[in-house]
């Protein structure tokens, strides 16, 4: 697939109008989520251990995708990494990756960091030209810096609490403000509107695979070292989710 740029600019587009709108805008979306958020907090009696009251069901929903995970995606992702050349791998990477750049320029932008979301737009226009369409990280080589940003962190960034600790099905470790707005991040990424359908459920499942590949060796490693592998996930999902939140929300 090559990069639409009627979808690019759509997306950036998005952006220059929200920006348009000014503070207000801004604020309205704030509210908004943050009301979201004090109501489900209010019926379902969150609020008591904000940093995980829903252990429970968050400790059978990772065992569900545990399961998941270990039938499945992870026997998957050992064979890609076998029969895959490391070169082929970092190309897959690299071409989800720039399709990834955009939708973190739009965030970048959204939070006020001009300078951030102009790099990402640089890369994204480089990387498609001269790196065969992403293949190729062109654009780290000549210091442009890769960043990821999602609306979640944009949120944050504004003011949005993250809310509690929360286990999705399939997505895994969320919290209950970045769990709202995925659908919103699904939309946000251009590779949702390839065509035909057949093309974009098999590149999906080839971005799944292929992440999935990445982290082999962390996964074995926190298996052979945690005494509680959903403690150890848990905690470090929500030490790193805090510190990609500029200013920290915390």
């Amino acid at each position: 697939m090559t990069l639409q740029l009627k979808n690019i600019g759509a997306l950036l587009a998005l952006t220059v109008l929200l920006s348009a709108c000014g503070t207000n805008t801004v604020k309205e979306i704030k509210n908004t989520t943050t009301q979201t958020l004090s109501t489900i907090s209010e019926k379902t009696n969150i609020g008591n251990n904000p940093r995980d009251p829903l252990e429970g069901f968050n400790r059978t929903m990772f065992s569900f995708n545990d399961a998941i995970d270990q039938a499945i995606l992870k026997p998957v992702a050992k064979a890609y990494q076998t029969v895959t050349p490391s070169f082929v791998q970092t190309g897959i990477g690299n071409f989800f990756g720039n399709i990834g750049d955009v939708w973190t320029a739009v965030n970048n932008l959204l939070q006020g960091r001009v300078a951030d979301g102009v790099t990402d737009v640089m890369r994204v226009a480089v990387n498609s030209t001269f790196g065969l369409g992403g293949l190729i990280d062109i654009g780290s080589a000549a210091g442009m810096p890769k960043h990821r940003e999602d609306f979640g962190q944009t949120l944050g960034t504004w003011g949005v609490k993250s809310g509690p600790y929360l286990v999705l099905p399939v997505f895994g470790p969320s919290t209950l403000r970045d769990a709202i707005v995925t659908p919103i991040d699904l939309k946000g990424d251009l590779w949702s509107y390839t065509t035909p359908v057949y093309v974009r459920n098999t590149g999906t499942v080839l971005r799944l695979v292929d992440k999935r590949a990445s982290v082999l060796d962390a996964g074995n490693l926190i298996e052979e070292a945690a005494l509680d592998k959903y403690v150890f996930i848990r905690d470090a999902y929500l030490q790193r989710r805090a510190s990609q939140i500029k200013p920290d929300e915390e």
